[in-house]
């Protein structure tokens, strides 16, 4: 028991050091070169008509931020739903979560256009819950369908014929390349509105989801054990999928599909500290901001000076680790 809390309080304590040494590295690197001294007074002593100051205020720094909120925002999305479902493949990218915000917003670029920032929040918002709901949907009038194979296989269908028919209607609209960055990620176009935007929407499903952590745990145990225990299980679901939808609905919206960061992370995560929810979701959101903002460093040098999409950088990780995951624990559910 005292290694199981030291380990999450050192997480928690060192990862802030290492997320700002990696947002200061993003921030003083990039395809121009801009000295440190640049650097410095682009942020204490900011001049308008300096073009560095400008690449520093509105895309570098944004940028790093982006990443940053993001990577913990998917991270938690991915161990609530690990957590309430007792499926290790659950995540955000892999369950249809993802791909519902980023359908939903590429409707509304061709019939709604105009929106606000805040109203595309919410859109993508709406556009979780469709995709959750659609592969939940499925899988459980399925026979087997909740399994965690089927459930990934389901989501992976459902996942890619929202993809087809959005890029079907930003074809005919001629809106392709608008409704591209939400499919290929745009982390280096991040609206700096937008950003503040989401900072909110982000702390609150973050919110949710420690005030659900305990709930969860117990839901981890498996489902008599929970009924057993007085919870109400339908209602903590209800709650948590509150949280995922927040998390991850505002993550699209921000910087698009970001994917395998929701299954990676809470998988190292509770090797790390355990299968207690109330350390694996604060440690999640911390190990998942490094993880991204390190992503995306890497993703600006593997070909440099040209920018590789961070997603190929996640999925160079997460696609070994979902195999691994398929063979370790085969058809069955965490227990």
């Amino acid at each position: 028991m005292k290694s199981s809390f030291h380990r999450p309080f050192a997480i928690l304590i060192s990862s802030p050091f290492f997320i700002c040494a990696i947002a200061l590295i993003s921030i003083l690197y990039g395809t121009k070169d801009i000295s440190t001294f640049t650097v410095w007074n682009s942020i204490f002593h900011f001049d308008v008509n300096n073009i560095d100051h400008q690449i520093i205020r509105t895309s570098r720094i944004p940028r790093a931020l982006a990443v940053i909120l993001v990577g913990a925002f998917l991270a938690v999305a991915g161990a609530v739903m690990q957590g309430i479902t007792r499926n290790y493949l659950a995540s955000p990218s892999l369950m249809g979560v993802n791909d519902g915000s980023a359908f939903v917003i590429t409707l509304a670029i061709v019939f709604i256009p105009g929106l606000t920032n805040y109203q595309m929040i919410l859109l993508s918002m709406l556009g979780s819950c469709i995709g959750a709901a659609l592969v939940f949907g499925f899988g459980s009038i399925i026979r087997n369908g909740l399994s965690p194979v089927r459930l990934a296989i389901i989501g992976t269908v459902i996942g890619t014929f929202l993809s087809s028919v959005a890029t079907a209607v930003a074809m005919y609209f001629e809106v392709s390349q608008t409704v591209s960055s939400w499919y290929n990620t745009k982390v280096q176009m991040v609206d700096l509105e937008m950003l503040l935007l989401a900072i909110p929407f982000g702390f609150l499903g973050i919110i949710i989801a420690i005030a659900s952590a305990r709930a969860i745990t117990i839901s981890s145990l498996g489902e008599d054990i929970a009924v057993g225990l007085g919870q109400k299980t339908k209602a903590m679901r209800l709650i948590s999928m509150l949280a995922v939808v927040c998390l991850t609905g505002t993550a699209v919206a921000l910087v698009g599909k970001i994917a395998f960061v929701g299954l990676v992370i809470p998988h190292i995560t509770r090797f790390i500290v355990g299968e207690d929810y109330r350390y694996i979701i604060p440690c999640s959101a911390v190990l998942g901001a490094f993880f991204l903002a390190l992503c995306d460093v890497v993703s600006r040098y593997i070909n440099f000076p040209y920018e590789t999409p961070i997603g190929v950088v996640t999925a160079l990780i997460g696609v070994p680790f979902f195999l691994y995951l398929i063979r370790r624990f085969g058809g069955e559910n965490r227990g």
